[in-house]
C-alpha cells in the first residue's frame, strides 16, 4: 500500500508523432484513456504515490502488472529490470541536486504504445530535458517509438548524477585545501558527510549499472536494435559515474587519513614545546630551590656563602641565562625547535 502521507499524484500526459504533440495536466487517471493508442507514443507521468485508488485505477487502465505495481510503491526498491508479457518494468534512482542529495525511486513501465512513470515526490526531477526535446522536437525523438523515449528518460536519470558529482569534487578540493593548511574539528565532518553522500550514490548507481546492461544486452521485442545501440551508451555513462564514485571515496578515505595525521602532528609539536619549556625550568626549580633553603652563613661558613657576596644575585641570574641559552642551542642543534620537521608538504 502507498505511504498515506506521501504527496498525492498528479498526473502528466505527453502524447507525440511526428507531426502531433499534445501536453495536459489530467484530474484523474480515467482521462489518460483518450491518448493511448490515438498517438505513436504516450507519456504518463505521476509525481506522488500517497492514493492508492488512483495507483490501482492506472495500474487497470493500463493493464500493469499487480507485482510490478506492488513494487511501485514500495520505494525502497532495488534498481532492476523485469520483463512481463507485454510491458517492462524498469526502476532506478533519481539524485536531487539539493543539499542533502537525497534519491527517490522512479519506477517505469514500457509498452508498444506508452511509458508511465511513478516518481516518489514533488517537486521537480531531471526529465526536463526529455520533455522540451519532445515539445521543441529537437533529435530524433518525435521520430521514435516507445523504446526511445524509455532510453531517453534512463539517460536524463544517469545524467542526473553527474551535475551532483562535479559538486562534490570541488567540495573535496576545498577540503583537501583545508586539511593541508589549518583544518578544525568541523573539517572531519564535513569529511564524512561527503563520505556519506558518496556512499548513498554509489547504493544508486551500482545496480543501475546491471539494469541498464540488461536493458542493452537481452533482446526483447519491446526495446529495438537501434536503441539498444543508445542504450549501451547510457551504460558507458554508468561506468563513467562509478569510476568518478570510486576515485571520490578514495580521496575521502585518504583526506581522513591526512586529518588525522595532521592532528596527530600539530599535537606533537605542542608537546614538545610544552616538554622544552619544563624541561628549560627544571635545573632553574632546583637553583631557586636551594638558594630559597635559606641557611644562615654566619652559623657556618658552608651555609649559603653566596648570600654575603656582592654580585651573588647577578652571578645566579648569570648562571640562569646561560642555562636557558645552552639549552635552547641545544635543542635548535637538535632540530626540535626553529623548524617544523613534522610539516606535510602538498605534492606539487
Amino acid at each position: 500500500m502507498p505511504d498515506p502521507t506521501s504527496a498525492r499524484p498528479v498526473i502528466q500526459v505527453i502524447a507525440y508523432g511526428p507531426q502531433s504533440f499534445e501536453e495536459q495536466q489530467v484530474v484523474d487517471a480515467d482521462s489518460v484513456q483518450r491518448f493511448i493508442g490515438n498517438f505513436p507514443v504516450t507519456w504518463i507521468n505521476v509525481d506522488g504515490l500517497g492514493d492508492a485508488d488512483t495507483i490501482r485505477r492506472l495500474g487497470e487502465i493500463l493493464k500493469l502488472h499487480p507485482l510490478a505495481l506492488e513494487d511501485t510503491v514500495n520505494v525502497h526498491q532495488r534498481p532492476k529490470v523485469e520483463q512481463y508479457a507485454d510491458q517492462l518494468f524498469i526502476v532506478l534512482r533519481m539524485i536531487h541536486a539539493s543539499a542533502s542529495r537525497d534519491t527517490e525511486q522512479v519506477a517505469m513501465f514500457l509498452n508498444e504504445h506508452f511509458v508511465i512513470t511513478f516518481q516518489e515526490q514533488l517537486p521537480g526531477d531531471s526529465f526536463e530535458p526529455v520533455r522540451e526535446r519532445i515539445r521543441t522536437s529537437r533529435g530524433v525523438i518525435r521520430e521514435r517509438g516507445c523504446d526511445h523515449l524509455a532510453y531517453a528518460i534512463v539517460d536524463a536519470i544517469i545524467d542526473g548524477f553527474f551535475p551532483v558529482l562535479e559538486v562534490i569534487g570541488e567540495e573535496i578540493e576545498q577540503l583537501e585545501e583545508e586539511t593541508l593548511s589549518a583544518s578544525s574539528p568541523a573539517t572531519i565532518g564535513r569529511i564524512h558527510t561527503v563520505k556519506h553522500d558518496l556512499l548513498t550514490l554509489r547504493r544508486a548507481v551500482w545496480p543501475a549499472r546491471e539494469a541498464v546492461h540488461v536493458l542493452a544486452r537481452d533482446p526483447t521485442p519491446l526495446v529495438s536494435d537501434e536503441t539498444r545501440i543508445y542504450l549501451r551508451d547510457c551504460y558507458d555513462h554508468t561506468i563513467q559515474l562509478l569510476d568518478l564514485l570510486e576515485t571520490y571515496r578514495e580521496i575521502g578515505s585518504d583526506l581522513r587519513d591526512l586529518y588525522v595525521s595532521s592532528v596527530s602532528n600539530r599535537m606533537n609539536e605542542i608537546m614538545k614545546v610544552l616538554t622544552m619549556i619544563s624541561t628549560i625550568f627544571i635545573p632553574l626549580s632546583f637553583l631557586v630551590g636551594v638558594y630559597g633553603m635559606n641557611f644562615d652563613p654566619d652559623t657556618s661558613p658552608y651555609n649559603m656563602p653566596e648570600l654575603r657576596w656582592q654580585y651573588g644575585y647577578l652571578m645566579i641570574w648569570g648562571v640562569t641565562a646561560v642555562i636557558v641559552l645552552a639549552m635552547v642551542f641545544f635543542f635548535r642543534h637538535k632540530g626540535w625547535i626553529g623548524q617544523n620537521v613534522h610539516r606535510t608538504e602538498r605534492p606539487a
